[in-house]
């Protein structure tokens, strides 16, 4: 008897682990961090900003994102360097930054597959010290 209920759990065990890796990751919206975070010195040299930007995706977009995340965070790097300080600390220009982000990343994903599954851009971190 002993036997026989050790056999059901080992069988019971076997198909739970082989259940969850046959799943399919799951559908809908994620967030990918693109970090860590993005240190880029302003136009004053005494000052840095401090960025930690993250996709709002759908679909395949998370794994694109990901294998080229090396691209985007130099993209990203050429698009906030040089900035003036005083200009993004007012709450339009973070706006505006936000938009070039997404706009930025649109096309440097454009080089390496479909980005139409790449919703919005969100700020999680931002300093300027």
């Amino acid at each position: 008897m002993r036997v026989f209920i050790f056999l059901l759990i080992l069988v019971c065990f076997s198909l739970s682990i082989l259940a969850n890796e046959s799943a399919e990751p799951e559908a809908g919206p994620q967030y990918v961090e693109i970090g860590p975070k993005i240190i880029v010195n302003l136009a004053n040299p005494q000052h840095l900003m401090q960025i930690n930007p993250q996709l709002l995706v759908d679909g395949e977009a998370g794994a694109l994102v990901k294998k080229n995340l090396p691209a985007l965070k130099n993209a990203l790097i050429m698009l906030y360097s040089g900035r003036d300080a005083e200009e993004l600390s007012d709450p339009t220009q973070k706006e505006a930054l936000r938009a070039e982000t997404h706009e930025t990343i649109i096309k440097t994903l454009e080089n390496y597959g479909e980005t139409k599954d790449v919703k919005e851009v969100f700020f999680s971190d931002f300093r300027i010290n």
